[in-house]
């Protein structure tokens, strides 16, 4: 089971560095024109906030215990990830993106999972 949640997490870590990194790096209007659309409904610095929270969690996956040290932090992130992702279902709701919110509702889950592997019987202490 250790092994699986370290290949979800890597995962998620992955998936959340390159978009949070896509937010901070591109303007509102690239991201519109990348398929983004729900983009229009925020202040580009709160779009720039999102993505720091995505790859703060990215790290906060996989660093710590590669790392030795603060391991918490990797349920920690995880369960930020899921507070994200219910943002984001919210988000695509209200925008009847329904594609999208399938696609939040997946990575939701394997946030879900981490959380629940790393704070309880797969934790690192």
């Amino acid at each position: 089971m250790n092994v699986v949640l370290w290949v979800v997490a890597a995962a998620l870590a992955v998936a959340f560095a390159g978009a949070g990194l896509m937010k901070i790096a591109q303007p509102a209007e690239k991201l519109i024109a990348g398929g983004m659309g729900y983009v229009e409904d925020f202040a580009p610095p709160v779009i720039k906030l999102i993505g720091v929270l995505e790859v703060l969690a990215a790290i906060g996956l996989v660093g710590p215990p590669l790392l030795g040290f603060a391991e918490i932090l990797t349920p920690l992130a995880a369960t930020g990830l899921v507070l994200l992702m219910i943002g984001a279902i919210i988000t695509h709701a209200r925008r009847g993106e329904t594609p999208m919110i399938v696609v939040n509702v997946v990575l939701l889950a394997l946030a879900a999972f981490v959380a629940w592997g790393r704070f309880g019987p797969h934790s690192f202490t």
